[in-house]
């Protein structure tokens, strides 16, 4: 039987790839009675030879776009998704988007990280609708991140009981 959130995710074009590949002594993420934490990822996708690949390197507002930083955070929620297959074996098992923490790295005088970030809200309220996908959110600059990354974002989930 196909799940309906995967089904949702081929409409809008969307295949999953495998998830990212930890670069550190952590898990993915960590369910706590109905509530799944995930750890933060990046925006990156698999190369040919199975490398964890950045498309996007940078500072926002200064060697990279606005429209190249949402991309970059697209990619990350799609990593994200990529996670919570990975550790709950079924998304149609996500209830609801409670809280991203989103960290993107820009150039100095860069206010608008909120525009960046949109690029993975927008992603999980197409796929999940208003109800279930719209979220509290930070969205914070910073000065550097691993990997030279555009984007890192860590998240809350309200899981089925």
């Amino acid at each position: 039987m196909a799940h309906e959130t995967e089904k949702r995710l081929n409409a809008m074009g969307i295949t999953l790839p495998r998830p990212p590949k930890a670069v550190g002594n952590y898990l993915p993420g960590v369910v706590v009675g109905n509530i799944l934490y995930l750890s933060g990822t990046l925006g990156t996708q698999p190369d040919e030879d199975d490398n964890d690949v950045l498309p996007y390197v940078g500072k926002v507002g200064q060697d990279l776009s606005i429209e190249q930083g949402y991309a970059s955070a697209r990619l990350m929620a799609i990593n994200h998704l990529a996670l919570m297959k990975a550790v709950l074996g079924d998304l149609d098992r996500v209830k609801r988007v409670v809280k991203m923490v989103g960290y993107i790295t820009c150039g100095p005088n860069f206010t608008q990280p909120h525009l960046v970030l949109n690029g993975a809200s927008d992603l999980f309220v197409a796929l999940w609708g208003e109800a279930h996908g719209r979220h509290a959110r930070a969205a914070l600059t910073q000065h550097e991140l691993g990997f030279n990354a555009p984007v890192e974002a860590e998240m809350t989930l309200e899981l089925h009981a």
